[in-house]
């Protein structure tokens, strides 16, 4: 089952939304999340929010389009009440879980249903997660008619043993399948990696890094295998049925990967991310690094405006429960202080290639950046010219150690 939920104040049965939220509301852009919790089977290594089948029992998953986009009408109304300008929605995702176990009609009726309300600035980024055994060309062709421009095909890896190892039940000869499709309806593409499963061997991984750059996606993800506790895997380790990862192995990974990918045309813009070019970045995950407003619709959702986060009840009966009767979904809120934001933007800023601007920084921490420009963990050049923390490679493949370097002593 998912994870518990984190602690919080209340959030207002109205949705309201403190003053703070309109300071430079106007100079950010907003986004919006759809949360589509339902899977066809867990995945070993998940601790995202979702659920199967067997574990929703009378839910009704036909209903759930309707319940968003109640929960959008209600979210409208709270953004209004707190004088919020209304803004065109830059990027929309749907993620989950597996969205396309819903109809694709229900895809396109929630993202009507946020055009109609906030509509779409022009070039919106509209994207959607897929499961390769979940669409087929006809149902991409309803997204793309819909008004969908993107899709994220969960690929994780090319070798049956490691997706046996991850849960993961496609066949992996699906994936150009979907990737073909989808780019023959003009819509973008990227792939989804995972290194470092327990067992996977090097050869392994560069198996995967060559099939997937063999389909020419626009984009790829690789993300390296995170052992949460709670989780199937976790207890498959404990017991000494599969390895730890290693560590090192990680690394190594990372670094074949990043020397491909940009072998091959794929440019970093953030730890995890490259792109064929700008043009195909992930705009909505930008908008999360780079501090945006977005409100995430759905069960267990995570929401920001001007600084107040909230996240929604996790189950999708409670979620229901409370949508009918007209409250907010939220569980729990923070209002994030000064402090709080400026530690967020350092560890969000100094993942992405664009870097942070050394004017963020306090005095005490630009007079760490000499040591950091030592290490080897930031751009020196960046520093010199652009005036912005930019990491090397052995700077993020240390993510954890730059941030504690800036911060040490604060």
């Amino acid at each position: 089952m998912p994870s518990v939920m984190l602690p919080g104040d209340p959030v207002p049965r109205d949705g309201s939304l403190p003053p703070q939220v309109l300071v430079g509301a106007a100079e950010r852009e907003f986004c919006a999340y759809v949360h589509v919790p339902y899977c066809r089977v867990r995945c070993g290594y998940c601790d995202f929010n979702t659920y199967t089948a067997t574990e929703l029992g009378t839910t009704n998953r036909a209903a759930y389009a309707g319940e968003v986009c109640a929960e959008i009408d209600f979210a409208a109304v709270a953004l209004d009440r707190a004088g919020l300008p209304r803004r065109n929605l830059a990027t929309v995702f749907f993620g989950g879980g597996t969205p396309t176990l819903l109809p694709a009609a229900d895809l396109v009726q929630m993202l009507a249903k946020l055009r109609d309300t906030w509509g779409l600035a022009a070039g919106a980024e509209v994207t959607t997660e897929a499961n390769p055994d979940s669409v087929d060309y006809e149902y991409l062709q309803e997204l793309r008619d819909g008004g969908f421009t993107r899709i994220s095909v969960g690929m994780q890896s090319v070798v049956p043993e490691t997706l046996r190892t991850l849960d993961r039940t496609h066949n992996p000869e699906r994936v150009p399948q979907v990737v073909t499709w989808a780019k023959q309806l003009g819509l973008q593409v990227s792939v989804d990696l995972i290194y470092g499963a327990p067992g996977e061997t090097f050869a392994q991984w560069q198996q995967s890094v060559a099939a997937a750059l063999s389909y020419q996606p626009d984009h790829i993800s690789a993300y390296a295998l995170i052992v949460e506790e709670g989780t199937k895997l976790a207890a498959q380790i404990r017991r000494g049925e599969y390895p730890q990862p290693d560590d090192d192995l990680h690394a190594q990974m990372y670094e074949y990967a990043d020397q491909a990918f940009a072998a091959a045309g794929y440019t970093w813009y953030e730890i995890s991310n490259w792109a064929r070019g700008e043009a195909y970045r992930s705009r909505h995950n930008l908008a999360y690094w780079q501090g945006a407003d977005w409100w995430g619709f759905g069960p267990g959702a995570h929401s920001h405006v001007g600084g107040v986060r909230w996240w929604n009840v996790k189950h999708p009966r409670a979620y229901a429960d409370r949508i009918t009767a007209g409250n907010s979904p939220g569980h729990a809120r923070e209002v994030l202080d000064a402090q709080t934001r400026h530690m967020e933007r350092l560890l969000l800023e100094t993942r992405i290639s664009e870097g942070l601007p050394l004017s963020a920084l306090t005095v005490q921490q630009r007079q760490r950046v000499a040591e950091l420009v030592a290490a080897g963990l930031v751009e020196p050049q960046a520093v010199l010219r652009d005036k912005r923390l930019v990491p090397t490679l052995r700077g993020r493949l240390l993510a954890d150690t730059v941030i504690n370097k800036l911060i040490a002593l604060d």
